[in-house]
């Protein structure tokens, strides 16, 4: 097995899912979590080719939101879509970075994982509500390894 496949537990990969579902029930935004074993690439690139490869930047208000891991590499990036980074403040994604991490430094993986992802949702509510006749475009799956 793997680092990205021990990373976390099913049970806490549920926590992580329950979380991406209570996030997006209030916003029209989109979350997904990968986990990535290593990349020879800048986190932040590699970041941008997953959310490329799992046509991220196809929602139709351009609103989702990677959370990227590469687990041997000890990375971490959030990469968000341009309908997101349009309205947002530049810090944004800084201070959510900062709450995933410093749980990480723990050793809380889920934790930090879970507070970044409701941490999104609460930022995302703000410009991207909940529509009446919203849909989830993309899986709330975690996603892992090469894509």
């Amino acid at each position: 097995m793997s680092q990205a496949e021990d990373f976390l537990t099913p049970e806490e990969e549920q926590e992580i899912v329950r979380a991406i579902t209570e996030a997006e029930s209030n916003t029209s935004g989109e979350i997904r979590v990968h986990l990535e074993e290593h990349t020879e690439k800048p986190p932040f690139e590699r970041a941008k080719e997953v959310f490329f490869t799992l046509n991220m930047h196809e929602t139709e208000q351009r609103n989702g939101v990677l959370f990227y891991v590469g687990v041997a590499d000890h990375s971490f990036v959030i990469l968000g879509d341009e309908g997101i980074n349009k309205v947002v403040e530049a810090d944004f994604w800084e201070c959510t970075k900062d709450v995933v991490i410093s749980n990480f430094k723990n050793k809380a993986y889920k934790k930090g994982l879970v507070e970044g992802i409701l941490r999104a949702g609460e930022r995302l509510q703000t410009y991207f509500p909940f529509q009446h006749d919203d849909t989830n475009e993309l899986s709330n799956e975690i996603s892992k390894g090469k894509l």
